[in-house]
C-alpha cells in the first residue's frame, strides 16, 4: 500500500526520493512527504496531499531541500483523514504542521503498515508528557522510538527493538536520529522492506521498482529485524541487537520492465506483456515436455498422498484459485476448497493432516494470506506458495515456491500476474492428475503440447483489441453491468467483473448463470449490460438460455465465446471470439477480452486506470 524510500550516500538526496516515490506510485496513496539532513543540520521536512507532482513543485523538484541523506513517503489513509497533518514523515516533537524549515526532534520517520495496540501506546506517552498533532498510528511509534531512546539513554538500534518488543501489528519503519547524521534505520514487521546497496550509497524501500534504477543488489530484511544504513554499507541486527548476516540478491529484472515503454498506461503494456508472461512461467516449469516441480521441490510422492486442496487468496489470485479448482477437480479427481484468506485466517477449519494449502499472492506479501499460510503451518499442514515476487515473506515462509514469472506489474489492476497465475494452476494440475492416475500419459502429453500454445493465442486475442474498445466507448456511461458463466466460466466472470469496477467505477457484478432466477434478475431492466461467458461446450445452452431470459428483460447481451460457437450471435447482441484451445485452458484466453473491456471502459469515462482511486497494488494491512 504506501511507499517508502530512503537513501543516504553523497549525492542530493531529495530528487532521488522523488524518483523513486514516483516508481512507486502504482500502490496508491493520497500524500507524500520528505525529510531530508544536510549533513549536521536538523532535518527539514515537507509534506503535501494529492499526487507526487504537488511535492516536487512544493520542493522545485528537491532541489529546495539540499541534503545527502533522506526519506520520503506516499501515505494510503488508515489511521487520519488524508490530510497535510496526517502525511508521513512523523516527528517525535510537538509540530502541528508540515515544516518547510529545520524540525526540533530528535526522530522523525515513515511507516507502512498498522500499529493495533497505538491506543493503548499513545496513552502511556501521554502520561510520560509527549503531545499528538496527528490522528496516525506512525506519530505514536514514532514518540515510542524516542521514548525509549531517552528515557534508557540507549543508541537507535536498543530504541527500535525495545520498541518493537512493545508494538503490535506490522509496520515497516524507516528513522533518522538528529545525533546520527547520515544515518538511517529500519525495522520490518510484516510488512515489506528492501535495502540497497551500491559504491558509497543505501537505498531503503517498500518495493523493488523504486531503486532499480540505482542498483540491482538488495538484501530483504527478515521479520522483526532492524537495519542501520550507512552510505555504502548496512548492518543488520535481531532482537537481541546481534549482528544478522544475510545475503544479498541481484534483482535480473530489466528496469525497463518497470516503464510505460511507449503504450499509453501501464495496464495496456501488460496486458499486452501476458503472452510472455504465460510463455516464460509454463517454460519454468515445463522441461523436455513434461512438468517438472523440482524447482518448488514438490516430488509425485508429495503430491500422491495428498487428499485435499485448500488454496487460499485474496482478489484476483483468489480468481485465479477458483479456475485451479474446477481444473484440479476435473483432472486429478482431487477435492479443492478455495478459500478467501481474510476468512480462512479466523476459521476454525479441520484441516486434513495430508492436505496441501495453496497460497496465491502476486506481491509475496498481502496481509491477510501471509497470516493463513502462517495458521496452515502452525498446524503442521503442507504449504505451497504462488507468488511472483522472489525473496518475498510468504515465498520465504512457505514449504514450498512456485514462482510466476510475471514481471513486476506495476499497475494495480493485475492482469500478467493473474494470467501467470493461471498458467501455475494448470501445471499443478496436470502433474496431480498424473501422478494419481487420472490422466494416462498420452493425454497428458497432449495436454502439455496445448498448453505451449496459449501465449500464441492470446497474441491473437489481442489483435482484436480495436472492437472491444469500440463496444467500451459505446457502454462508457452504463451504470450496472452483470457478468454470467456456468464452471469455469464462472471463475472467469468473476475476475471480469472486477476488472470492471477497478478501473472504471461502475457497479458490476458476476454471477453463477443459474443463480440468476434467484434474485438478482430483477435487477436486469432496459439496456443492461450482461456479459455472458460461454467457453465450455457442455454448458452454453444451459448460459444461453439464462442470457435469452436476461434479454426478454430488456438487456444488452454480450456474449464471450471460442471460435466455432456461431450460434451465440441468435442471441447476443455482441459477440467476441477466442481462438479454440482444451476447454480447461479457455480461461486464459477468455480473461483477456474482459481485461480490455475493463480498460477501455476506464479510459473512455477519463479515469486514471493504473492508480484507481482507494486501491492499492499491495494490501499489506489487514
Amino acid at each position: 500500500m504506501c511507499g517508502i524510500v530512503g537513501y543516504t550516500g553523497t549525492r542530493e538526496a531529495a530528487p532521488i526520493l522523488l524518483d523513486g516515490l514516483s516508481r512507486l506510485e502504482y500502490r496508491g496513496y493520497d500524500s507524500a512527504g520528505l525529510a531530508i539532513r544536510n549533513g549536521t543540520e536538523l532535518a527539514r521536512v515537507v509534506k503535501a496531499t494529492g499526487k507526487l507532482k504537488n511535492l516536487a513543485e512544493k520542493t522545485d523538484n528537491g532541489r529546495s531541500l539540499p541534503g545527502t541523506c533522506g526519506i520520503g513517503h506516499t501515505r494510503w489513509a488508515t489511521h487520519g483523514e488524508p490530510n497535510q497533518t496526517n502525511a508521513h514523515p512523523h516527528v517525535s516533537g510537538n509540530a502541528r504542521r508540515s515544516a518547510s524549515g529545520p524540525v526540533e526532534s530528535d526522530v522523525v520517520g515513515v511507516h507502512n503498515g498498522i500499529i493495533e495496540n497505538f491506543e493503548e501506546l499513545k496513552q502511556k506517552l501521554l502520561n510520560n508528557g509527549y503531545q499528538f498533532y496527528s490522528g496516525t498510528d506512525t506519530e505514536v511509534v514514532i514518540k515510542l522510538v524516542d521514548y525509549y531512546y531517552k528515557k534508557y539513554k540507549i543508541g537507535p538500534v536498543d530504541a527500535i527493538n525495545r520498541m518493537m518488543v512493545r508494538v503490535k501489528g506490522s509496520y515497516a519503519l524507516v528513522l533518522m536520529f538528529r545525533d546520527y547524521p547520515g544515518e538511517i534505520y529500519a525495522a520490518r514487521k510484516d510488512s515489506p522492506m528492501i535495502i540497497g546497496v551500491t559504491g558509497e550509497e543505501s537505498f531503503a524501500a517498500s518495493d523493488v521498482p523504486a531503486i532499480l534504477k540505482y542498483t540491482r543488489t538488495v538484501y530483504y530484511m527478515g521479520n522483526l529485524e532492524c537495519a542501520r544504513m550507512i552510505p555504502g554499507s548496512v548492518t543488520f541486527y535481531d532482537l537481541n541487537g546481534d549482528e544478522v548476516q544475510k545475503d544479498t540478491t541481484e534483482i535480473t529484472w530489466d528496469a525497463e520492465s518497470a516503464e510505460k515503454g511507449g503504450f499509453e498506461h501501464f495496464m495496456i503494456k501488460e496486458i499486452h506483456e501476458q503472452p510472455k508472461a504465460m510463455h516464460d512461467t509454463l517454460n519454468s516449469i515445463i522441461r523436455d515436455g513434461r512438468i517438472d516441480l523440482s524447482g518448488a521441490e514438490l516430488t509425485d510422492e508429495i503430491l500422491q498422498k495428498t487428499s485435499q486442496v485448500y488454496i487460499v487468496a485474496c482478489g484476483s489470485a483468489w480468481h485465479a484459485g477458483m479456475a485451479g479448482q474446477y481444473v484440479i477437480e476435473d483432472l486429478a479427481e482431487l477435492p479443492v476448497r478455495v478459500e478467501l484468506a481474510s476468512e480462512f485466517r479466523y476459521r476454525k477449519l479441520l484441516l486434513e493432516k495430508d492436505a496441501l494449502v495453496i497460497v496465491i499472492s502476486q506481491s509475496g506479501e498481502t496481509a491477510d494470506s501471509l497470516a493463513a499460510l502462517r495458521i496452515a503451518r502452525e498446524k503442521g499442514i503442507r504449504t505451497l506458495a504462488v507468488v511472483n515476487v522472489v525473496g518475498s515473506t510468504i515465498a520465504r515462509e512457505a514449504d514450498h515456491v512456485l514462482y510466476t514469472l510475471a514481471g513486476p506489474e506495476i499497475a494495480v489492476a493485475t492482469t500478467k500476474a493473474y494470467c501467470a497465475q493461471l498458467a501455475a494452476m494448470y501445471c499443478l494440475a496436470l502433474q496431480m492428475a498424473l501422478v494419481r492416475g487420472r490422466l494416462d500419459p498420452e493425454r497428458y502429453t497432449a495436454m502439455i503440447e496445448e498448453l505451449l500454445t496459449i501465449p500464441d493465442k492470446i497474441e491473437k486475442v489481442l489483435e482484436d483489441k480495436g472492437r472491444i474498445q469500440w463496444f467500451s466507448s459505446k457502454f462508457a456511461n452504463a451504470q450496472d453491468v452483470f457478468f454470467i458463466g456456468r464452471g469455469l466460466d464462472y471463475a472467469i466472470s468473476l475476475e471480469g467483473s472486477l476488472k470492471m469496477k477497478e478501473v472504471s467505477y461502475i457497479h458490476s457484478e458476476s454471477y453463477a448463470a443459474g443463480e440468476l432466477k434467484h434474485g438478482t434478475i430483477s435487477l436486469v431492466e432496459d439496456n443492461t449490460l450482461v456479459i455472458g461467458v460461454l467457453t465450455q461446450n457442455d454448458l452454453i445452452e444451459k448460459t444461453t438460455s439464462n442470457m435469452t431470459e436476461c434479454k426478454a428483460r430488456g438487456a444488452y447481451l454480450m456474449g464471450l465465446t471460442s471460435y466455432g460457437n456461431y450460434s451465440i450471435e441468435d442471441v447476443a447482441d455482441f459477440t467476441i471470439y477466442v481462438p479454440k484451445t482444451d476447454s480447461h485452458f479457455v480461461g486464459s484466453l477468455a480473461v483477456v477480452p474482459l481485461q480490455l473491456l475493463g480498460y477501455y471502459t476506464g479510459v473512455a469515462r477519463g479515469l486514471d486506470v493504473d492508480k484507481p482511486r482507494n486501491l492499492a497494488k499491495s494490501v499489506t494491512v489487514e
